[in-house]
């Protein structure tokens, strides 16, 4: 059986604070130590109030101080957003602290809105040099800078694994040039999916940290006890998502969102969640399975949507007693 991971965005469900949603991050993750997930990743996202890992750095650090093995990182940096030697320094700090227990998802989008992206103080120009921002970043974490009389401390020698995060065909070619692994963002950006895998594939190039291709494939996983209590959970899922997504600070009632998803103006979210296991252990299972083929993938992160922690944590739980 392919290992399974988890992508965790920090979930801030309604009335809840952010307090409580970064505590049940700690919750998760212990679940996931508990049933023999290889890793947990967080996203870099800004001003998204659901969203609560912002500063992914600070919150891996938090969750490696409260569990013991489990593999974590970044799902990832979008490394436009900022200097190589800042990402460099945070990752070996995690990585002098917490040996052998972190890694470094690199992505190139900016994670946010176009007027966040100006707070941010970004120029949108900054992704094009992601491929060269990526070089600079893997010599600063290397034994050797690209920028001479420029060291990473903490960082240099510490050799934190990279991994290029795409939702296209561009982050397969550069991740097959650098001979890195590849996760595609399948559980939200489905199409180029089987395209981009097998470029990657084709294309593949050993590199001192690879020496043949990984590839790490998104699903979105809603287990429970009962199907009707999964399809209960991924309703409010999507209903939540047409409100983050379309519209935001409108207060649409559910009705409302729901009478959007069923309309045109809809079919893209819904085309977003194509690759989702809802259901009960076993018919999760079966499904993950399907996907496994489908997608060709050496591991799968999956993404556990429910809108509450406890739901989140059982979903966990469930689908790794099935695969087990």
């Amino acid at each position: 059986m392919l290992p399974l991971s988890i992508l965790d965005l920090a979930f801030v469900a309604e009335g809840q604070s952010t307090a409580e949603a970064l505590a049940g991050t700690v919750v998760l993750a212990r679940a996931a130590e508990a049933n023999g997930y290889a890793r947990v990743w967080y996203a870099e996202h800004h001003n998204i109030p659901s969203i609560a890992s912002s500063a992914t750095s600070v919150l891996i650090a938090h969750v490696a101080a409260h569990t013991k093995t489990i593999r974590l990182g970044a799902g990832g940096i979008m490394l436009p957003n900022h200097a190589p030697l800042v990402i460099a320094e945070q990752f070996g700090t995690l990585a002098s602290l917490h040996p052998g227990r972190i890694d470094l998802g690199l992505g190139r989008a900016p994670g946010t809105d176009p007027v966040t992206l100006r707070a941010l103080r970004v120029d949108p120009m900054e992704a094009e040099q992601f491929p060269d921002d990526v070089l600079e970043l893997q010599g600063y974490l290397g034994d050797e800078s690209l920028v001479p009389s420029v060291r990473a401390t903490p960082g240099a020698g510490s050799h934190v694994p990279l991994y290029i995060l795409g939702s296209s065909t561009f982050g397969a070619q550069l991740a097959a040039h650098l001979g890195l692994p590849y996760a595609f963002a399948s559980h939200f950006a489905p199409a180029a999916l089987e395209d981009a895998v097998a470029l990657y594939r084709s294309r593949f190039k050993p590199s001192k940290q690879l020496a043949k291709p990984y590839v790490i494939a998104g699903v979105n996983v809603l287990a429970a006890d009962d199907r009707a209590t999964a399809e209960a959970h991924a309703k409010k899922v999507w209903l939540l998502r047409v409100k983050a997504l379309l519209g935001r600070g409108q207060g649409w009632s559910d009705a409302q969102a729901q009478a959007v998803l069923d309309s045109p103006a809809g079919q893209p979210l819904r085309e977003m969640g194509r690759y989702s296991a809802i259901g009960t252990a076993a018919e999760v299972r079966s499904f993950l399975e399907r996907f496994a083929k489908l997608s060709n993938a050496d591991e799968l992160m999956t993404v556990h949507p429910a809108q509450t922690l406890e739901a989140r944590v059982r979903s966990v739980e469930l689908l790794a007693g099935a695969w087990r």
